[in-house]
């Protein structure tokens, strides 16, 4: 799945993902009214505005890059109507030719974990047929539960050509408490970052691995230092633009090849229409503004990686 992902980079000469993580706040009145007016103040009203908030967005970037990201959580709160539009956004956005990075940051053990891994990635045998749950490309992972908890999802992954993102150093402001603690003379994001590189052998698709990392942007220095312990791991960088990261922090998450990276912005794009920099927010020019920002963001990764 990791050559499918690269080849859509080279393809769109961007390195970049869009994080579809609606929210009520983001959602244009145009869109959220008309939902609301159909079927009142209902889970299924939000769901359905959601759907048509990510679908606008998407008609008018899929063309620029080469996938997107949903956050689960956005979704799981409006209940099975929720999950619905999720899986609605999924299916429309492999209509549009793009990869799906399922934001779901699942960790357990087992069957537990096998079960995770094949609702978000794979298909489930019954009898002799198999049922696909939402199917995407993608999944982030979470770590904590050591190798139990990830080879389940290395499994599922090599069964059905698919990938996953494991979280190392994330891009929040409290990551520190626990990802930078010293243990065993490093730091623990490195001992992660180590096991990530140990993984990806049981699931190589070429050059690299189809199990690859999660650094955030806003530790530069970090991704410097996990970039060279993880030489076949594709890292999944979130935290540019509404969290802080720029394009001149992403220099070492990418190879010398200008591989090796694909970087996430969600607030910047999503609700770029917001941002009178991209025209007056009373206009609700959702899609105009959403393609606007992704080209602002691929000159300015652009531009970083030349110098």
């Amino acid at each position: 799945m990791i050559k499918k992902l690269i080849d859509g980079i080279k393809k769109t000469e961007a390195p970049i993902v869009v994080g579809l993580d609606p929210k009520t706040d983001f959602v244009p009145k145009r869109i959220l009214d008309k939902a609301i007016k159909e079927q009142g103040y209902t889970a299924e009203a939000i769901a359905d505005s959601f759907f048509e908030f990510n679908k606008e967005i998407v008609d008018h970037i899929y063309d620029l890059v080469p996938a997107v990201k949903p956050q689960v959580a956005m979704y799981e709160q409006f209940g099975i109507p929720g999950l619905i539009a999720y899986k609605k956004t999924i299916d429309y956005c492999h209509e549009k030719g793009l990869l799906v990075i399922a934001d779901v940051k699942r960790g357990d053990i087992g069957s537990t974990s096998e079960s995770y891994a094949l609702s978000h990635l794979g298909a489930s045998k019954v009898g002799d047929n198999f049922i696909k749950g939402f199917d995407a490309d993608f999944a982030t992972v979470n770590p904590y539960l050591g190798s139990d908890g990830v080879k389940p999802f290395i499994n599922v992954c090599n069964e059905f050509d698919k990938g996953i993102f494991v979280l190392v150093k994330t891009s929040n402001p409290s990551s520190g408490e626990l990802q930078d603690k010293i243990c065993d003379g490093k730091a623990l994001y490195e001992t992660v970052g180590k096991l990530v590189e140990t993984w990806g052998q049981e699931s190589m698709d070429g050059e690299y691995s189809n199990v690859g990392a999660v650094v955030g942007a806003t530790y530069p220095e970090q991704g410097k230092i996990l970039r060279d312990i993880m030489p076949h791991a594709f890292i999944l960088v979130p935290g540019y633009g509404a969290q802080g990261g720029k394009g001149s922090d992403l220099v070492h998450f990418f190879d010398k090849d200008g591989l090796g990276a694909i970087v996430n912005s969600s607030r910047g794009i999503i609700a770029a229409w917001k941002n009178e920099k991209y025209g007056d927010p009373s206009k609700e020019a959702l899609g105009e503004a959403a393609r606007s920002a992704v080209l602002d963001m691929k000159e300015d990764i652009r531009t970083a990686l030349i110098h």
